[in-house]
């Protein structure tokens, strides 16, 4: 039976079009509406940083992305000692068994580290590289550029914010905490969706900064040493 061209001719138009829309860039809009866990006003000073440092662009239907935030009762400085440590993630974060770097390690921007995950998760390993590292401004981010997972192609930005609320009257020192945002970048895995690829690294993503803010408030306890684990 002989090819109707007119159909065959309007699939072509159809795949291409596909193919355009694979290579459509949007670009991301975490500062339009706050994340769950801060305040309208909470936000309104964060939203510079959130457009600085968590805005990037997507492959529409290919790529997604999440901005999430974790109100921990600690001081800044407590809370980056265990950030920064590039070596040490197994310190506040979930699923990981280990951390292997090289020898001689020292962290700075494109140092890697091998991560082992915990058995039970689909992964087994991961490589990842030091992108961001600003002690000034509190800023890290790293990139998984290997191993045997399904984040491909991820991209993750952190960023820390004090705030200070005085106490009434001016007597006191006041009540001192620290915002942690945590935005990320990652492929649609083949066969899933943009939904359930972002409630996975959601998940993920949301249980390592409860973590955190655990072990922060622990090592502020102890007079603000951190208490990154070996």
């Amino acid at each position: 039976m002989a090819e109707n061209p007119e159909t065959s001719s309007m699939e072509e138009r159809e795949r291409e079009q596909g193919n355009e829309n694979d290579l459509v860039e949007e670009t991301t809009a975490h500062h339009l509406s706050p994340p769950p866990g801060l305040s309208v006003d909470e936000f309104e000073e964060l939203k510079p940083y959130i457009t600085e440092f968590h805005t990037a662009q997507i492959r529409r239907g290919r790529q997604c992305s999440s901005l999430l935030a974790q109100k921990i009762h600690a001081l800044r400085e407590v809370v980056w000692s265990i950030v920064r440590s590039f070596d040490k993630p197994q310190a506040y974060k979930h699923f990981i068994k280990s951390c292997i770097v090289k020898e001689g390690f020292k962290i700075a921007v494109g140092c890697t580290r091998d991560v082992n995950v915990i058995s039970g998760l689909p992964a087994a390993t991961s490589t990842e590289r030091l992108d961001i590292l600003d002690d000034e401004r509190y800023v890290t981010g790293f990139t998984i550029i290997g191993g045997d997972h399904r984040l491909r192609n991820y991209r993750s930005v952190t960023t820390l914010h004090e705030f200070h609320r005085c106490v009434e009257g001016g007597g006191g020192e006041g009540d001192v905490w620290t915002v942690v945002l945590e935005s990320y970048v990652v492929d649609v895995p083949e066969g899933n969706t943009e939904e359930d690829t972002r409630l996975f690294a959601d998940t993920v993503v949301k249980l390592n900064l409860q973590r955190l803010a655990s072990v922060a408030v622990a090592a502020g306890r102890n007079g603000g040493s951190s208490v990154v684990a070996a």
